[in-house]
Order: structure tokens, then sequence, then C-alpha cells
């Protein structure tokens, strides 16, 4: 408790957040007068401020000039960046379609009101990329996360050869430890006869690091791809094609590049501007070079546990560096996701392709539910179990509600050595006490 601080007896504790009430609310409240001679409001021109991050206590209050009112009530609140405890990531059923992220009430108001403040005034020119061209400030960024990506591939290559992770043989789960989680979670086939058990076998890049493709774009303002055409147009991940329509240049997967922006002559109608009267175009080389994926034959295991340890570090960065830079790319250009299946398209609209194959999709033809995409969706975390002691006792199937989960690729680099992030704490419940038999379980409340 900080000192020369009263704290009311109603307060609440929610996410992480100490809010003490109004004084209309409680029935006492913490007064400078009372506190006066200790806090020395008259002698010091400001409070001390008490700051923490990575969830702890963070308390600062601003400087008070002195006056006849000594006696107002203040109002202290603590707030916690990271909650102490968090949800598990909630399993989402196939016959239930994905939650929008922005409710569509919210939406249809948000366009109400740009509506009426644009309602008489001139038009504003279209800022890039919906005007044609590509946003040279995120340039950089785009060759940021497509070699974090490179380099986050080869890291996980390099740590599976030490660190055991197992995937299941009927359906897409995995688990990180020496032995396989006992819990009877399998929806797999014949799920049923094996009364939900999971069957390993040894795990892959792909089952760590879930690969997520979309159709690439020759000009990404161009028409809507056909169903008769998804054969024809390649296939690449979803993180490649968001930075190659941002600014990265791969000769193998050529794109139009426009230098002058679009001439808009209806809704969803546009002509390219006249580039004749412009020089030729200079091939210039790549602004940072491009890191290429290392064949499985040429992977080289760590030799010691220092060496180790640093490359869980290395590889834990780029996975934050990827989807930090993922995450602020897909702001300036829009990804879809089909709210019934895991198809990603990486443009202003999906595609046309009549293959969707979830709940239903008889009723659409086919067709996908196109809605805007999160983080998760361009890039999966896949959730595993948390194990709090490799070298100790094994999960135990009466005890998996005191267990955590955290995803797979942070997991991995934490039982390889490195330290865990604060932002994946409240899910893994590193605070939580794990009872060492059943009958101690029982009598936990």
């Amino acid at each position: 408790m900080v000192s020369g601080v009263g704290f009311n007896s109603k307060n609440y504790l929610s996410h992480g957040k100490l809010v003490c009430l109004p004084p209309r609310m409680g029935s006492s409240m913490l007064s400078y007068h009372s506190r006066a001679d200790f806090l020395k409001l008259n002698s010091l021109p400001s409070l001390s401020s008490f700051q923490h991050r990575n969830g702890k206590l963070k308390f600062q209050s601003k400087p008070i000039a002195p006056s006849r009112k000594l006696n107002q009530p203040c109002a202290l609140v603590i707030r916690c960046d990271h909650p102490q405890n968090a949800d598990l990531p909630r399993y989402y059923s196939k016959k239930e379609k994905k939650p929008f992220p922005v409710p569509i009430v919210e939406l249809r108001r948000a366009a109400r009101e740009r509506f009426k403040k644009s309602r008489g005034q001139p038009k504003k020119p279209v800022p890039p990329p919906k005007n044609g061209l590509i946003v040279k400030s995120l340039v950089p960024l785009a060759y940021d996360v497509f070699n974090e990506r490179i380099t986050l591939i080869n890291n996980l290559k390099k740590l599976l050869k030490v660190v055991k992770v197992h995937a299941c043989r009927y359906c897409n789960e995995i688990h990180v430890g020496p032995i396989g989680h006992p819990f009877k979670s399998c929806r797999g086939h014949r799920a049923s006869i094996r009364k939900g058990l999971h069957e390993w076998t040894y795990a892959t890049v792909e089952d760590v690091f879930v690969p997520v493709d979309s159709y690439h774009l020759y000009d990404r303002l161009g028409k809507r791809i056909r169903h008769d055409e998804r054969f024809s147009i390649p296939r690449l991940p979803a993180v490649v094609e968001l930075c190659i329509q941002a600014g990265v240049d791969v000769p193998e997967f050529p794109t139009k590049r426009r230098r002058k922006p679009i001439i808009r002559i209806g809704k969803s109608e546009f002509v390219d501007a006249d580039e004749s009267e412009l020089p030729d175009p200079v091939p210039e080389p790549p602004l940072k070079p491009i890191l290429t994926e290392i064949p499985d034959t040429e992977i080289v295991a760590p030799r010691d546990e220092e060496e180790t340890i640093q490359l869980a570090e290395e590889t834990l960065e780029a996975w934050e560096q990827m989807r930090r830079g993922a995450k602020k790319l897909m702001r300036m250009y829009p990804v879809r996701v089909c709210g019934y299946c895991p198809e990603v398209h990486v443009g202003p609209s999906g595609h046309k392709a009549q293959n969707c194959g979830a709940h239903k999709h008889q009723q659409r033809n086919g067709q996908h539910g196109w809605q805007s995409a999160v983080l998760d969706d361009l890039i999966p975390p896949r959730y595993v179990w948390h194990v709090p002691d490799v070298n100790g006792p094994p999960l135990q199937r009466e005890l998996r509600s005191f267990y955590g989960q955290a995803p797979a690729v942070v997991e991995i680099c934490v039982q390889a050595g490195t330290d865990v992030p604060d932002q994946y704490k409240p899910t893994m419940r590193l605070d939580i006490g794990i009872p060492t038999s059943l009958r101690e379980a029982e009598m936990v409340v």
C-alpha cells in the first residue's frame, strides 16, 4: 500500500484495474487535510509518481496547488496494462460464423457520421494506397516483415531439433513438451472410438507456423478473380502477398506499380493516368536484401545451451516484429477473411471463387462470406498448453483447469530458455499454484 493514500471500502477490481469510486458512492474518502502534514503539499510542487509497467502498480497524481479547501476528496485509479490472469482463447465451432471485428451497427453509425461531415464539403484527393500508389513510408516495414518471416521459419527448423513438438495424427492440435498431453480433446477422424485421445507423432514447421495462402494479384485494384480463374492464378503465403502489395519486389511474382494516381469515373470504375510522358522506369535494386529459406537438409541444430537460448531469443523477436509489422500494414492495405472458413484474401474485396466448404456452403453456392480480417486470421497464433516444468511431472488430466496456454512459437522459445514475454503471461497462468494431487485440487475453492 502506498503511504499517504487511503482506499475506500467500495473499490472495484476488474481486468487488472482498481478504481476508487467518487465520494458520493462511498462512505469515506481520503482528504488532504488529514494527511497534509505527512504529504507536505505546501512545500512540495508535486507528488512523486509510482510507475511500473508489466502489469504492476501504477500510481500518478497531478501537481496540486495549495488552497484553503484542503478537505476535498481525491479519486485514485490504479491501472494494469496486462491483467493477472486472462481467459483462454475461445474455441469457435465450425457451424458458427466468426464475429465481425467491428459490429455492423457501429460501421453504419460511422458511415452516417462521415456522410454528414462530408455534406457540402469539397471532395478531398484519395490518399494512397486507394489511388493506386503505394505508401512509400511503409516500404521498409514491408521488407522487414518479409525478412522476419524467413528468419522465423529458419530458426524454427533449428529449434525443432532440440525442443520436442508433437502433432496429432487425426486433428490439427499440437503439443510442445517431452510427451503429448493426456487431455481428451481430439475432434478428428473416429475420435469417438479413441474417446477423444490424441495419437501423437512428430510435428513439422507447418504445424507450428500455420501456412495461410491467398491468391496473388497482379493489379490489386483490378477486377475480382472469377470462379473459372481459380486454378490459373498462383497462390502464395498471405503475409508474402501483403508485403508484395506494400512495396516488396519479388521477381517470381510480378505486380503492377503505378507512378500516377488513378482517375475515378465512377464508384467502382476508374482508368489509369497517362504515363507516356514519364521516363521509362529504371530497374532498381531491392531496398533491403531479401533472405531465403534454408533447405531442410542444411539445417544444423544448436551446439550448446547458450546458442540455443540465443536462437530462441532471436526467434521470439522475429515473431513479435513480424506480427507487429503485419498489423501496421493491415491498417493501410485491406485484408479480407471468410466468416465461415479460414480463406484469406489480400485486397480491397474478396475473390469470387466458389470454393468455400464450410457449414451450409450449399446455401451460399460455395461463395465466401467476406469480412475484415484481424491479425490472428493472417498469422494464426496456434495456442498450445503451457508446461510449467519440462523436467517435472507431465500434465495431468484432472488438473486441466490449472494449466495455461500460449502460442506455439512462444512456448517453444520459452522451453528453449528465453524469458516469458509480459503480454503472454496472463494466458499462461504462471502465478497459479498447481496442486500436487487430485485430493488437493478438490479442496481448492
